[in-house]
């Protein structure tokens, strides 16, 4: 089941990143070493009562000039239009309304998207309460008045977005065709893949970087399994506009890989992996999703027997931090291994829900621990009572210890890869939850 994912719009200074800030809480001060995590603080994973959702922050952008200011707003509204499922629209009740809300107003409602209207900066009702009504004249509905830097009104304003999810959230569990995510670069070839295998030209393919306007569904039918493929939009160039185009290739990124239970990471066999690759790929581990690495246009490549090792050795070295990747070398143009894809995408998603029955997972532990002393800490010394499978996709294990502290990052590295020598999970993260528990119990 997909996340629904909720996109913060607005003009320039009304407050966007304070409430993506404030909304996103302590998820957006993490900083990993991993690439793609959460420090260009576009988006983030959060939770209201019992709903789960994607936060997707539009902000941030300073126009040079007056004239591009309108371009650049609607820009940005047109991502979060496509992309959202809810739309929190946020404008400043110190400002006033004014004509620039009102062209963003008829944007979002020609979008027939549900809208949700936020007026920030409301710190006093009594001073600002009577403000709030003006906003009704963007005949988007009901305003709500909130203070993302005082923290005031956040209850009712998730309560009005949680309140848009159900049909989004549920509409699509039933559908339990494999939905496969093609992300990457512009201009890697991620059409001309689809292309290939629907052996028909149905995106629109040109040597433009970005051609492809918006996420496309293709459904595509190989020996009688129907596989959605997810082919995440490129990017229409502006010459004015000067933005951070990646931005907003990665809004997409993150929207599409948040639908996938597989994904396809496209990389440019001439160009290798680049850091927005890795970026891009760090999206996807952090998900939890099935990773395939394609590299594409292998045709161009100039090779001798060791040509692939090497490549492959060099592409480990710079997304080490998903040892589990599977990686297959292709040409969209001639078809060269492009058979060889199903086969991957039908075993990655099989590792995907494979459940390991627990007298077994724990014969594996208990033989890791003796192979290798868990670590201690001034004389105490982590101890490892029971470990179990708790969820599929990615596959879930919780390992009851005595001391949560003593469990070293590394530690948990070396238990994961003894459960993959048993069992494989190839191409598939997996998540560990360390729970602490008195030894009585």
């Amino acid at each position: 089941m997909s996340k629904p994912v909720v996109a913060i719009v607005g003009r320039p200074n009304v407050g966007k990143s304070t409430l993506f800030n404030v909304l996103a809480g302590s998820a957006i001060s993490i900083v990993k070493d991993t690439p793609g995590v959460t420090r260009d603080r576009i988006y983030a994973d959060c939770t209201w009562l019992n709903h789960a959702f994607t936060l997707i922050d539009t902000g941030g952008i300073e126009p040079d000039s007056s004239d591009i200011i309108l371009s650049q707003m609607r820009e940005q509204a047109q991502i979060a239009i496509d992309t959202a499922d809810v739309i929190i629209f946020i404008v400043d009740v110190r400002q006033g309304l004014v004509d620039a809300d009102s062209k963003v107003a008829d944007m979002l409602r020609k979008s027939r998207k549900p809208v949700v209207l936020a007026v920030n900066k409301v710190d006093s009702i009594a001073k600002f309460g009577n403000d709030v009504y003006e906003f009704y004249n963007l005949g988007i509905g009901d305003p709500i008045a909130v203070s993302a830097a005082s923290r005031l009104g956040l209850g009712e304003l998730l309560d009005a977005v949680t309140a848009h999810f159900t049909q989004e959230q549920y509409g699509e569990e039933e559908d339990d065709r494999p939905r496969i995510a093609i992300v990457g670069k512009p201009n890697v070839g991620k059409s001309s893949i689809i292309n290939k295998l629907l052996g028909e030209n149905r995106v629109i393919v040109s040597d433009i970087a970005g051609t492809t306007r918006d996420a496309v569904d293709t459904e595509i039918v190989h020996d009688g399994t129907e596989y959605v493929f997810i082919d995440t939009a490129g990017l229409r160039r502006k010459s004015k506009v000067k933005e951070d185009i990646e931005r907003y290739s990665i809004i997409r990124t993150v929207t599409a890989v948040e639908r996938a239970d597989v994904v396809l990471m496209v990389i440019d066999a001439s160009e290798g992996v680049t850091e927005q690759d890795a970026k891009i790929a760090g999206i996807a581990h952090d998900r939890g999703k099935g990773i395939i690495v394609v590299v594409n246009k292998w045709d161009a490549i100039e090779k001798n027997d060791k040509t692939i090792y090497e490549y492959t050795s060099k592409l480990k070295q710079t997304l080490s931090f998903m040892p589990y990747a599977e990686y297959v070398f292709v040409s969209a143009l001639t078809g060269q291994r492009m058979g060889k894809l199903f086969e991957l995408i039908d075993m990655v998603r099989e590792n995907q829900t494979l459940r390991v029955a627990t007298g077994v997972l724990n014969e594996i532990i208990t033989e890791a621990v003796a192979l290798q002393q868990p670590p201690s800490d001034k004389g105490k010394r982590l101890k490892i009572f029971y470990t179990t499978q708790v969820s599929v996709k990615p596959p879930t294990f919780v390992v009851f210890v005595n001391d949560k502290e003593l469990m070293h990052f590394s530690y948990t590295r070396y238990l994961e890869n003894k459960i993959r020598e048993a069992f494989g999970f190839r191409g598939t993260s997996l998540k560990f939850i360390i729970r602490e528990r008195k030894e009585k119990e």
